[in-house]
């Protein structure tokens, strides 16, 4: 697998070439894990409602083609998109939202942070708390758009909606809950755990 450390990019940019990327790519292609910040956004699902967009101020609210409702990106939080082309993998949507949500709960582990997954929200949590959203789009078999971790970011823009549709949710983040306040630190760990999870 391919890894791509791009920095800090718009949503838009980055959707957009994850789109040509994924309509271009044939049965020899490479998957790629393309790990990535971006500037404040509000992005909704597919189906997403407005109606969970309460507040969004002057930032932007972006329709996207990913599952899931609401989320916010912004600078401190590492969204990692993976581009994997699931047939040749042998894995089904289940399973690929579940080594996604494996890689956090065991990325946390190594800080000694106890997270789990719910069988009713895709996601990490930690009591209760939200700490990763996960959120995809599969074309042609292929999947696009990913994860995003909560590392040490301004947490005070989830509270301008309802965070994947639920209303009160609370939001943390792995430099709140002791864990590494670097993205730096992390992606090493989230590539490796992420290329075991997609393994097993």
């Amino acid at each position: 697998m391919k890894i791509c450390d791009l920095g800090l990019q718009t949503f838009d940019s980055v959707w957009q070439q994850m789109l040509t990327f994924t309509l271009a790519r044939d049965a020899n292609t490479p998957d790629e894990l393309w790990l990535v910040e971006h500037h404040p956004v509000f992005t909704l699902g597919q189906r997403g409602k407005m109606e969970h967009v309460l507040n969004p101020g002057d930032i932007p609210v972006v329709q996207t083609d990913r599952g899931g409702q609401v989320t916010y990106h912004g600078p401190g939080q590492l969204v990692a998109y993976v581009l994997i082309d699931i047939r040749r993998r042998n894995l089904n949507i289940r399973q690929l939202v579940t080594a996604l949500e494996q890689t956090v709960i065991q990325l946390a582990k190594h800080y000694n942070i106890i997270a789990n997954s719910r069988c009713d929200a895709p996601g990490v949590y930690v009591d209760g708390a939200k700490l990763s959203s996960i959120g995809l789009r599969i074309k042609r078999g292929c999947s696009y758009h990913g994860l995003a971790l909560n590392v040490n970011m301004d947490l005070e823009p989830f509270k301008r909606i309802n965070p994947c549709g639920f209303a009160d949710l609370t939001m943390t983040q792995l430099a709140d809950l002791g864990g590494a306040t670097e993205l730096t630190t992390i992606k090493p760990l989230l590539i490796e755990h992420l290329r075991r999870a997609i393994a097993a």
